[in-house]
């Protein structure tokens, strides 16, 4: 008889964001950062651990201390700008010794808008569908894709598909952008280095709850919406 499935938490939180420097534990609404992500895997109810993997001292301390584990340091050659998601996530995976029928959760560190209900629901929707494969939320464009501008540089416009510039917005089909804030995914997916993104099962956000923080005027608008929204 089988174990029973683990699921685990894992947020990667690197030390050297350049745009927003030390935005991981930069205080957000009066927690630093990363806590709004600890704070939502712990109220989700879900998970038997709750791991940062990191490779810097100062994020690990602030981890331990609003609740979550460290257990290992991340390899430097894991923790540069182009290191992709999935390699940390594996590499967290092994050092953690997960069995393949475990569930690994990746929570981006900064999501302070991330709901502990999305978390749960996303889970749910994955677990009806088998369990296996990767779930994660998206959220719907503003406006259709099909009719997209580039400026040219006299800044004339020139459309990215001319072939839809008759075409009524109404009649285009719906585009979806990933919400950055987690994946869902058994342990074999992860290991198999397949991307969320093909075929990955799509939970859906309103749009207006979706903040990819990475330059300070996205830092302003996620705090915008925590005061108006009055998120907890």
């Amino acid at each position: 008889m089988s174990s029973p499935a683990s699921r685990i938490a894992i947020i990667p939180a690197r030390g050297g964001s350049k745009r927003i420097p030390r935005k991981n534990v930069r205080p957000f609404a009066g927690r630093p950062m990363i806590a709004h992500a600890i704070g939502a895997a712990q109220a989700s109810g879900l998970f038997d651990r709750i791991v940062v993997s990191t490779d810097d001292a100062e994020i690990a301390g602030v981890a331990l201390a609003w609740g979550a584990e460290v257990p290992f340091t991340r390899p430097a050659a894991l923790a540069d700008d182009l290191t992709p998601t999935v390699p940390v996530i594996r590499h967290a995976i092994e050092a953690l010794g997960l069995a393949e029928q475990d569930l690994a959760c990746c929570i981006y560190a900064c999501v302070p808008l991330l709901k502990p209900s999305d978390l749960v629901a996303c889970h749910d929707q994955l677990a009806a569908a088998g369990g296996t494969g990767f779930a994660f939320p998206v959220a719907a464009f503003a406006s259709p894709i099909q009719r997209a501008l580039r400026r040219d540089p006299e800044g004339r416009a020139q459309p990215f598909d001319p072939s839809h510039v008759g075409t009524r917005t109404q009649d285009l089909e719906p585009a979806y952008f990933d919400a950055g804030q987690f994946y869902w995914a058994d342990v074999r997916t992860w290991r198999s280095g397949a991307s969320p993104h093909v075929g990955g099962l799509t939970f859906l956000l309103p749009a207006w709850r979706v903040v990819d923080i990475d330059t300070p005027e996205d830092w302003e608008r996620a705090e915008a919406l925590w005061r108006t929204t009055k998120l907890t």
